[in-house]
């Protein structure tokens, strides 16, 4: 049990009642699912907040550093990365809904070696996410970057407190808040991405009709294997925001709606139902994600490849406002800050609620709380709201090196990757009711996503060796 003396003044206001509780179905709770599209944007949400995450690090900053050094032949990996991976999103995001698990419980139920009370599918997990203190403690520093180049007059370092305060405090308030808030980040930071691409297109760094073609050509040059590979784990949605996804259907009501599996012909209705209104999610969030995405590449490569101005990690940030300001104009550095700003934030409240939650949940699985109970895994989830806010801070502190420590922390989450297309495969094979069986084309889909990480994974894999050991 987590200790009431480090917990108790977290409490927050939660349900206390298993009727209440979205992590336990029952029959009471079912609904039908909505049936015409305005009705469906209504259940809209859990991919809103991915998408706030996803478009944070490896935007901003990873797919830039990308689109700096390899111009635009690389642009065909980022909408590769960005459109590949979405069923198994998918796949993931229906087994929660017709078995209402979390993610851990999930992931401790595959099959395989266990150590102690953990599968090897969370000891990897919890390994990766080590690796990962890194990168969303190079966001936060980026975040205060962003803050001293608006008032220069604070240093970064004395900007590290505030961020982790106001960020903790939003997360704290719960999954409503959460979703609200990566709305509102997410509508800032796709305006303002997409009004500086339009506006380069009234200067001479104008991306071209050849060059963007030029990027489609499925090339890419040796020595750029490494932030190709970075690229593809940190772009689009990784393998942690695919486990992340059950948490946000679940909270949303997803699988409290579908009901407790009975395998009834009303079951079934509902079932498929949440589904077609799970996909809707996941496929708008994934064309905003995707086109934001591909927008900071293309300003990466046309602005920094262009004039061969690719500076140090440590001052890519700076160096980034005054580059868009020389070749924008002047009103660019404050559009520029506006959606880094948006873009960064939104990527620590969505990071701050999926780490809490899973952390929480990863406690269950190892005997510590009782997940399920809704008052314990408010106080685990409370906690964890505001200790690991505490210790990304921490971690800039040390290293002091947003862009090296967004792409270490990108090229880790490949490693998930590889425990998602597993348990996918899985849930495809064993545990999908014969009554949600898809069609060919989602089938297609999944074999071809399957595919595609695995042969970035080999490749990315091979690479490294060589270039540690060649």
């Amino acid at each position: 049990m987590l200790p009431e003396a480090a917990c108790g003044w977290l409490e927050f206001e939660m349900a206390a009642t298993t009727d209440e509780n979205p992590y336990v179905l029952t029959a009471e709770r079912a609904q039908a699912p909505p049936v015409s599209f305005r009705e469906r944007l209504k259940y809209l949400g859990p991919g809103l907040i991915l998408t706030a995450s996803i478009v944070g690090s490896g935007e901003l900053i990873g797919t830039t550093i990308f689109g700096a050094r390899a111009g635009f032949v690389g642009f065909w990996i980022i909408i590769v990365s960005c459109l590949v991976k979405v069923a198994l999103q998918l796949e993931f995001g229906k087994y929660a809904l017709y078995t209402g698990r979390s993610t851990m419980a999930t992931l401790n139920g595959l099959p395989g070696p266990r150590l102690g009370r953990g599968s090897w599918a969370i000891w990897i997990w919890l390994l990766v996410m080590l690796v990962k203190l890194l990168q969303v403690g190079g966001i936060v520093g980026g975040l205060a970057t962003l803050l001293n180049i608006a008032m220069p007059g604070v240093p970064v370092l004395w900007w590290l407190a505030p961020c982790v305060a106001v960020i903790a405090w939003i997360a704290s308030r719960g999954y409503r808040t959460i979703e609200r808030g990566s709305m509102i980040l997410t509508a800032i930071f796709t305006i303002m991405t997409l009004v500086s691409l339009a506006a380069l297109q009234w200067t001479p760094n104008a991306v071209t009709g050849p060059e963007f073609l030029s990027g489609l050509r499925f090339e890419l040059p040796p020595e750029m294997l490494f932030y190709a590979w970075a690229a593809f784990g940190i772009t689009g949605i990784g393998g942690d925001e695919i486990l992340v996804y059950n948490y946000w259907l679940i909270e949303k009501g997803y699988a409290a709606r579908t009901g407790p599996r009975d395998d009834s012909p009303e079951w079934t209705a509902r079932a498929k139902g949440w589904i077609r209104v799970m996909k809707m999610d996941a496929l708008i969030s994934m064309v905003i994600y995707t086109v934001v995405t591909a927008a900071f590449y293309l300003l990466g490569a046309a602005v920094l490849h262009r004039l061969n101005e690719l500076p140090e990690d440590k001052d890519l940030l700076q160096r980034l406002s005054l580059l868009y300001t020389e070749t924008l104009g002047p009103w660019a550095k404050w559009a520029y800050l506006g959606g880094g700003l948006a873009v960064l934030a939104s990527t620590m409240l969505a990071a701050t609620g999926a780490w809490s939650r899973q952390f929480a949940d990863a406690a269950g699985q190892f005997g510590y709380i009782n997940f399920l109970d809704p008052v314990q895994r408010a106080r685990a989830v409370k906690f964890f709201t505001w200790l690991f806010p505490s210790m990304w801070a921490v971690m800039y502190l040390i290293f002091q090196n947003s862009a090296l420590m967004v792409l270490v922390g990108g090229a880790a989450t490949m490693a998930v990757l590889f425990v998602v297309v597993f348990a996918c495969i899985w849930f495809r094979l064993r545990t999908l009711p014969p009554s949600l069986k898809p069609t060919r084309w989602y089938d297609a889909a999944l074999i071809v996503s399957i595919i595609a990480i695995l042969a970035v994974g080999v490749q990315a894999l091979v690479s490294s060796v060589i270039r540690v050991f060649g």
